[in-house]
């Protein structure tokens, strides 16, 4: 009698979990396949998945407008900014996306649209994640390697820059508004200047790499170029990071840095389980490539959290989930009877587990703000009735391989034929900080990156009377 009752429930816990039509997976991309799932409710499930072995695909994050500092922008926009834009995947500089698929990423602040917690863009550890929030989301690193953080913290003592001199200094955050007697790095995914006022010291740094984690012994360097004292924000190029300090962190700084040294920033996560105060071990930061914040890792280690959200309520949905052999973005619309009631985040897990067999899985910001592009297309439909301009998103992409022109080489004088904005990075997703008139002569200066292909064109960085930029 016993095994009949087993019998029973197992097969009325199958009828219970909603079947998903028959579909096949479409490739829309060199290793990343596209899927939508219609299941009873009714939903409409917009699923891409990436073949983490396939090395000619990779994760990437976006940046509403490309600046932490408040940018929102619709995930199509997101999508284009980045398509042919300059990367670091193969952990070398110059390669470029070929963006398949974008979603929406974290939640944000609707006042200034900050993103929720950290972010790291391609290589750049552009903002940090909270100390032991729990939200420290997805991440993916130069490696391949995919996890989700839990909870995690920045130790102070862990974070910090070393100078020629060998003398050391920490530094209180990255990409955040300077303080009293604070240390601060910015990036150039902040915005296209610091936006600190004259009452501190500014140090530009040329990095030699993007600015990675990289704990102690190990180290990203970049060399002194600009020590700025009392003069207000600093443009920050492509390629640089600057050290914004005040008060009596600026004094130390000043006593230890000269231009042309070279400085070194060694930084480090550390892990804990869900109760943040446990160590998690096996996990490891060094050198992420993509990331950004999420709420509930609601699929852990195979297991489903069960409640982890008390409401229960359907909603249009956004989220992240992996196992071994993929990574899997998912949108479920909602908010539409006719079309798709949404998913509660324990029929999200079941569907995570049961229909995709992944083993991790994570919720993103969702509602309104829920979108999934394929190759250009938004393929859902966003409650809202059109897209919502969002924080930040994450994307797939294809690898396109570094190519250089050596039309034009260093010294050379070179002149505009036509009005030329003059931008703080190769390509045309990077800020213009000067319209240089046409007929205007400019010479070309040293990088390694000069001719480099990106957006459409190839790129050098030329000093004109009015501005030194790319062009």
């Amino acid at each position: 009698m016993r095994g009949r009752w087993i019998v029973l429930y197992a097969l009325a816990t199958a009828l219970a979990w909603p079947t998903p039509a028959l579909a096949q997976w479409t490739s829309v991309g060199t290793g990343i396949d596209y899927q939508l799932f219609s299941i009873t409710g009714p939903n409409k499930v917009f699923v891409t998945r990436m073949d983490r072995a396939n090395t000619n695909a990779f994760i990437e994050s976006s940046i509403g407008q490309g600046r932490l500092s408040g940018g929102t922008e619709v995930v199509s926009s997101q999508f284009a900014r980045y398509e042919d834009a300059l990367g670091y995947w193969t952990q070398t500089w110059g390669t470029r996306n070929d963006a398949v698929v974008a979603i929406n990423g974290s939640y944000f602040y609707f006042e200034d649209g900050i993103p929720f917690g950290g972010v790291v863009n391609s290589g750049w550890y552009a903002k940090r994640y909270d100390d032991v929030s729990g939200l420290s989301g997805f991440v993916w690193d130069v490696n391949r390697n995919a996890t989700m953080g839990l909870c995690v913290s920045n130790p102070s003592d862990r974070q910090f820059i070393t100078y020629a001199n060998n003398n050391t200094q920490q530094f209180q955050g990255i990409s955040v508004a300077r303080g009293d007697n604070q240390l601060i790095i910015y990036t150039p995914q902040y915005d296209t200047t610091t936006l600190t006022d004259n009452t501190g010291s500014e140090v530009l740094v040329e990095m030699s790499t993007p600015f990675l984690i990289k704990p102690t012994p190990n180290f990203v360097s970049g060399i002194v170029r600009q020590i700025r004292q009392n003069a207000g924000s600093t443009q920050i190029p492509f390629d640089c990071i600057v050290l914004s300090a005040k008060g009596t962190a600026a004094s130390t700084m000043l006593a230890n840095v000269q231009v042309g040294d070279t400085i070194k920033v060694s930084q480090e996560i550390r892990h804990y389980v869900a109760d943040c105060s446990t160590t998690r071990s096996g996990i490891d930061w060094t050198k992420a490539y993509a990331g950004i914040s999420g709420n509930w890792v609601f699929l852990r280690d195979g297991v489903i959290q069960y409640g982890i959200d008390s409401t229960g309520e359907r909603h249009p949905r956004t989220a992240i989930g992996f196992n071994s052999s993929y990574v899997f973005y998912l949108v479920v619309d909602g908010r539409q009877p006719s079309w798709s009631i949404g998913m509660t985040i324990d029929e999200l897990a079941g569907f995570f587990k049961n229909t995709l067999d992944a083993t991790w899985a994570c919720n993103q910001d969702g509602g309104g703000s829920s979108t999934m592009v394929v190759n250009g297309t938004v393929m859902n439909s966003p409650s809202d009735g059109s897209q919502r301009a969002v924080a930040n998103g994450m994307l797939m992409c294809n690898l396109v391989a570094k190519s250089q022109s050596t039309t034009f080489t260093t010294g050379q004088t070179v002149q505009t034929t036509g009005s030329a904005n003059c931008r703080l990075g190769p390509g045309t997703n990077y800020t213009s900080i000067a319209t240089i008139a046409s007929g205007t002569q400019g010479t070309v200066q040293t990088h390694t990156l000069n001719g480099v292909a990106a957006k459409g064109s190839n790129w050098w960085k030329v000093t004109f009377p009015s501005a030194t930029g790319w062009v």
